[in-house]
């Protein structure tokens, strides 16, 4: 099975597993890690979620990193996950090193409750690692008739317009709002013309990526997949100057602030990276990986149910808006998400064989 705008002869082999089965290697493996049942099931719903969502970039392909991030001494199992500073509606939370598929939520829980009481909860995140998906964060506030928020900082692989030294990570933005008989509105988007996944998933298909995706050491457009390797960069959203990539990088800038320098976490070139092999900077201006979640009550603006009426009007007019082929649907954001995943709940999900060989070699190397 192909996945979502790929064509077929593109494809490699996919074996399909049911949620369940994923969720199960994912919990397992994370407490063979030393996770506890509660948290290692919590880093597996996040995880497996992006799978059903078809985020496959974030999905159980990233366990091989989460393992090598744990070998090298970066992700802390077992961590104390505590308020550090707090006001009312706003905290900060020191993540110990913990996953981020645990610290997130757990802020994010703590800014439902603050918004429950003070009509909006905000909470900066520190010393945290990556945390999946931004929008399984964000979507935790739909069923209290709250908008969510999540976003996060990165891997440096991304340089400022006019530079050639990555500088920003992909930097993604989540936004959620609850609706009535409409499929909530779920916005989840890279501050990057591309994630950083999207390149691996080309390179395990073989695929040619397009232009304006990535630019070499020298800051000079290239389509090679290995690029990376050879201090190859990502572009900002927006790609190359000409196509507004400054506007990209001020976005990718506002996530970096808002998780990293006001959270107390590393900010621009310090932010941790993804992968192993690559070293810490000296001389790091804060702890681990930042992130920021909020909360905000519907009813503070005005009634809920009013609220979702109207949300449910805006969706239906932008379905209907007039299409350039009549054969071709016009999605509202997340709603492609949501299809794939109501497929992938009936029909199983599809692993590239690839990643089925790391899945596998992980099984054998925990012994599961």
């Amino acid at each position: 099975m192909c996945t979502l705008n790929i064509k077929p002869h593109f494809c490699l082999q996919m074996q399909k597993f049911s949620k369940e089965e994923l969720l199960k290697l994912s919990a397992d493996l994370f407490i063979k890690m030393g996770a506890s049942d509660v948290d290692a099931q919590q880093a597996a719903d996040v995880l497996v979620s992006a799978d059903v969502r078809g985020i496959d970039s974030h999905g159980v392909s990233r366990l091989v990193g989460y393992v090598g991030l744990w070998e090298a001494g970066r992700i802390n199992m077992t961590p104390t996950i505590k308020i550090v500073r707090e006001h009312k509606s706003t905290f900060t939370i020191d993540g110990d090193s913990g996953l981020g598929l645990v610290v997130a939520p757990r802020a994010m829980q703590i800014a439902i409750d603050r918004a429950t009481e003070y009509g909006s909860g905000w909470g900066a995140i520190m010393n945290s690692n990556h945390f999946g998906i931004a929008g399984y964060h964000a979507m935790m506030a739909l069923p209290h008739d709250m908008i969510g928020m999540a976003m996060t900082n990165a891997t440096p692989f991304i340089p400022p317009t006019h530079s050639k030294q990555a500088m920003l990570g992909t930097n993604p933005i989540a936004y959620a709002f609850p609706s009535d008989e409409e499929l909530p509105l779920v916005i989840d988007l890279a501050t990057a013309s591309v994630a950083r996944g999207k390149i691996e998933i080309a390179k395990r298909e073989g695929r040619t990526i397009p232009k304006g995706w990535m630019v070499d050491k020298n800051g000079k457009q290239s389509q090679n997949v290995d690029e990376l390797k050879d201090g190859g960069m990502l572009t900002p959203l927006g790609s190359l100057e000409e196509l507004s990539s400054h506007k990209g990088y001020a976005l990718g800038s506002l996530v970096d602030v808002l998780t990293g320098v006001l959270s107390g976490a590393n900010y621009g070139k310090w932010v941790p990276p993804f992968v192993p092999y690559l070293p810490l900077l000296p001389d790091l201006p804060g702890k681990g990986l930042g992130h920021m979640v909020g909360a905000m009550e519907v009813e503070g603006f005005r009634p809920a149910a009013e609220f979702k009426t109207s949300m449910d009007h805006w969706i239906r007019s932008f379905k209907s808006a007039e299409r350039i082929d009549g054969d071709q649907e016009v999605y509202v954001p997340g709603e492609k998400e949501y299809l794939v995943g109501k497929e992938r709940e009936v029909h199983g999900i599809p692993i590239n064989d690839k990643v089925v060989d790391d899945l596998e070699s992980l099984k054998k190397k925990f012994s599961i």
